[in-house]
């Protein structure tokens, strides 16, 4: 049986985990709910989590956010250097009970801002096999993935800080060409929207 509000402590990868599965039950409640009763968690405890996120991100004494997330998730894997265009990064990934095959990243400049915030593939998980809009369900794939498979995939502007969108074609049952919006959050494929007309 999913808990009552638990008492107030210590925010812990739990709540963090629930902090995202709140944002991802707009577009996927059914999803949302197999994961929270997974993690033995009720809704009250998933609202009470990104009541708290909220007010941590919004407070004058807020952490820097790489600080938060190794306070929060503790010590990340050994980091990755990584070259987006001209500038380095490093790349600070945690696992995540909820999501084995995955890794939380969080991109961080030279001078210790944070680039990006998202869900990716585990260096040692195998991505799925993404060829046509049936292999497109939510949760299947990450936006680096997506993009990967239908190259080349156009980035949209979200609709919130933690959503991403890409436009790209993809083949659909019967091997035609259509258009597709794919929407994610926190990294993760969420939905997909296909264009009436084949292209």
């Amino acid at each position: 049986m999913p808990s009552a509000t638990r008492p107030q402590g210590p925010f812990t990868p739990l709540d963090f985990q629930l902090v995202l599965l709140r944002r991802m039950a707009d577009h996927n409640p059914d999803l949302v709910a197999d994961a929270r009763t997974e993690l033995g968690a009720s809704i009250a405890d998933m609202r009470e989590a990104n009541k708290r996120w909220q007010a941590m991100l919004h407070s004058p004494r807020a952490r820097a956010a790489a600080s938060r997330y190794r306070s929060i998730l503790g010590a990340p894997e050994p980091a990755v250097m990584r070259t987006i265009g001209d500038l380095k990064c490093e790349a600070l990934q945690w696992p995540l009970p909820l999501w084995s095959d995955l890794r939380f990243e969080v991109l961080v400049a030279p001078n210790g801002a944070v680039w990006n915030e998202w869900l990716v593939r585990a260096p040692d998980a195998e991505s799925p096999e993404l060829r046509s809009l049936d292999d497109l369900t939510p949760w299947s794939c990450t936006v680096d993935e997506a993009a990967r498979a239908f190259a080349p995939a156009r980035p949209l502007e979200g609709s919130a800080p933690t959503r991403w969108g890409l436009a790209f074609r993809a083949p659909d049952g019967e091997g035609r060409s259509r258009e597709v919006i794919a929407e994610f959050t926190w990294g993760l494929l969420q939905r997909t929207a296909v264009g009436d007309v084949a292209v």
